[in-house]
């Protein structure tokens, strides 16, 4: 191993690279990680030094508190690689922002910028050769934070630790979509965590999620905990709704994730000059709307899919197939958007930044 710093992160490179191992034609999302990792912990009321080393398993004590109590957060992010073999990143400070509220509603500490997105930006140096050139491949970003202070007491850490993985990736959901709207069971409620982006948020949805699968649906469409009459999210994503020619989606709130793929299609759409809407829409409008076939699209939309087209729902035991489009919305957004974030078109909105 070779230990460098640059003053402010200590870094010791890997002996030896796997990435002459790895089929990057045939990635499993998330499956896969780079040959280094940062660390940076919390301690004694102040966070410490990073470190970029060797990316491997390590140690825990079983009454840390991330096992007991929960406090684990995350973010999702991607870097891409243009024809120059350069490398971007997608509105990084959005991803920054959201991840220190998180860590605010999980009484976890903030993390500084200098560590967040300073350390992410001397990592993907690092790594730039495991970001592949060529419109779909990207390198997913996965910042995370963990309690691993001790004891089995009911109360916050007070010690965390801080990290940024990376994983090569490509497609997240391949095949159709066909998703069941909630009547039962919720993502999150009025007063919750479900504006955080935190490791329970998703863990609660594997249950629901898994007797969607048994009944031949990919994902959930969630509604609101209190009368289960407004959809909301669509799996782990943002969902838009397209009636005839106006494009629907719910307003960020306690419930909700503040998606910055949601963020930025609804830039994008009002610049195209295509009609959106951003308010409640209630599950009857959609029935409605998919029995007159004025319903023309539904997709979801997040950082690891980006834009994904859902063919179908069901609600209350109906199946609602969704009409075969060629001026399909979503793609044309989704392509709108994956050319900025790979810098085949000029980005106007200052989204993209260079490392």
């Amino acid at each position: 191993m070779n230990l460098s710093t640059n003053n402010e992160i200590d870094i010791v490179r890997a002996s030896s690279t796997k990435i002459n191992d790895i089929d990057f034609d045939n990635l499993v999302f998330g499956n896969i990680f780079t040959d280094h990792m940062l660390i940076c912990d919390f301690k004694d009321g102040k966070w410490q030094k990073p470190t970029i080393k060797p990316y491997e398993p390590f140690l825990l004590d079983p009454s840390a508190k991330v096992f007991h109590y929960g406090q684990a957060i995350f973010e999702g992010m991607k870097a891409y690689k243009d024809n120059n073999d350069d490398v971007w990143l997608f509105r990084p400070d959005e991803n920054f922002d959201r991840f220190n509220k998180s860590a605010k509603r999980m009484a976890m500490p903030e993390v500084p910028e200098e560590v967040f997105l300073g350390g992410l930006h001397e990592i993907l140096k690092i790594e730039k050769d495991w970001v592949k050139k060529g419109k779909g491949n990207t390198l997913y970003i996965r910042p995370f934070m963990i309690a691993t202070g001790t004891g089995v007491v009911a109360a916050p850490s007070s010690q965390y630790r801080f990290m940024i993985i990376l994983s090569p990736a490509k497609a997240y959901y391949s095949g159709e979509v066909k998703v069941i709207i909630a009547e039962h069971y919720s993502r999150a409620a009025n007063g919750g965590i479900g504006a955080a982006k935190a490791a329970g948020n998703y863990s609660a949805q594997f249950y629901p999620t898994k007797l969607a699968n048994e009944q031949g649906f990919q994902q959930i469409i969630w509604t609101d905990d209190a009368t289960h009459t407004k959809l909301e999210e669509a799996g782990t994503m943002n969902v838009f709704f397209r009636i005839n020619d106006t494009l629907f989606t719910a307003p960020s709130s306690e419930r909700i994730l503040d998606g910055v793929t949601r963020k930025s299609i609804i830039a994008l759409a009002e610049k195209e000059g295509i009609d959106i809407q951003v308010r409640s829409v209630l599950v009857w409008e959609l029935v409605e709307a998919a029995k007159n076939g004025t319903l023309k699209e539904i997709f979801g939309a997040g950082t690891a899919a980006v834009i994904n087209p859902i063919v179908g729902f069901s609600y209350k035991d109906e199946y609602f197939e969704l009409p075969k489009l060629e001026d399909s919305v979503a793609l044309k957004l989704k392509d709108k958007l994956t050319n900025i974030q790979y810098k085949l078109e000029e980005d106007t909105f200052g989204w993209t930044v260079k490392i």
